[in-house]
């Protein structure tokens, strides 16, 4: 066999290999620990659209000032946003805090 044609012939299977891998992507929701129910279900719409994309979504919430004493309030609206979407998602890393955030990641089912 010709080793120039042994070459292309590697070339070609990696190259089919690489175009059926799924890659997932990560996207991003931040929100506040006192969110409004219109803001919330605005975002709860967004990180629906990104999972039924089949991307992953990593929710973030900031804590500014005295917010950081009431860590509970986040953690509500995170387990609020995982309830309303464990039909399509699961929550692959549970709220904890990093820093002045909280975050989670939602995967898709």
């Amino acid at each position: 066999m010709d080793y120039q044609k042994f070459k292309f012939d590697k070339g070609k299977k990696l190259q089919k290999s690489r175009k059926k891998q799924a890659t997932l992507t990560l996207k991003q929701i931040r929100m506040r620990p006192l969110i409004g129910t219109h803001d919330f279900e605005f975002k709860r719409r967004s990180a629906r659209k990104f999972i039924e994309n089949g991307d992953k979504v990593k929710v973030t919430i900031r804590f500014r000032g005295r917010e950081l004493n009431r860590q509970e309030l986040g953690e509500n609206v995170l387990n609020k946003l995982a309830v309303e979407l464990e039909d399509i998602a699961k929550m692959e890393m549970k709220p904890k805090m990093e820093g002045r955030q909280m975050v989670m990641i939602l995967m898709p089912l």
